[in-house]
């Protein structure tokens, strides 16, 4: 061979991997996603088709995330589970409205004095139980 040209490929049964999620069985690598949160799944997900693949079919990645979501917004989670929405459509229905519901039940805008202090803050509407629930959890502190 000439050293202009250029170097012959390996055959492709002795390249590595492109990524780990190739090497490993299914089951490791929907542990292995099971170990980030939603946002990160999301993320995650647009890295290659593969991880697309792994992450958008698999019901037990996305139950997990909506157990999580489901401690602050049990009754939307319920009524999305109910109306027989999968857990992957619950969690992207209920994860930003779960975020923002469990700041104002910690008290994390309790001391908001005007708007300008929510500029940049993701809001939403809220029905009137939460309102309620988040006013109990200011008359309680």
């Amino acid at each position: 061979m000439m050293p202009d040209e250029p170097a012959e490929a390996p055959p492709t049964h002795l390249m590595p991997p492109q990524n780990f999620v190739e090497s490993l069985p299914l089951e490791m690598s929907v542990r292995i996603f099971g170990e980030l949160d939603a946002e990160s799944l999301c993320r995650a997900s647009q890295t290659c088709r593969r991880w697309h693949a792994i992450i958008q079919q698999s019901e037990q990645l996305w139950r997990g995330q909506g157990l999580q979501v489901r401690a602050v917004c049990q009754r939307e989670v319920d009524r999305d589970r109910s109306d027989g929405h999968s857990w992957k459509v619950t969690v992207v229905r209920n994860f930003a409205r779960s975020r923002l519901k469990a700041d104002w039940l910690t008290g994390r805008y309790s001391h908001v004095r005007s708007v300008a202090e929510l500029r940049g803050r993701r809001m939403m509407p809220l029905d009137a139980e939460t309102w309620g629930e988040i006013l109990q959890a200011e008359l309680d502190r």
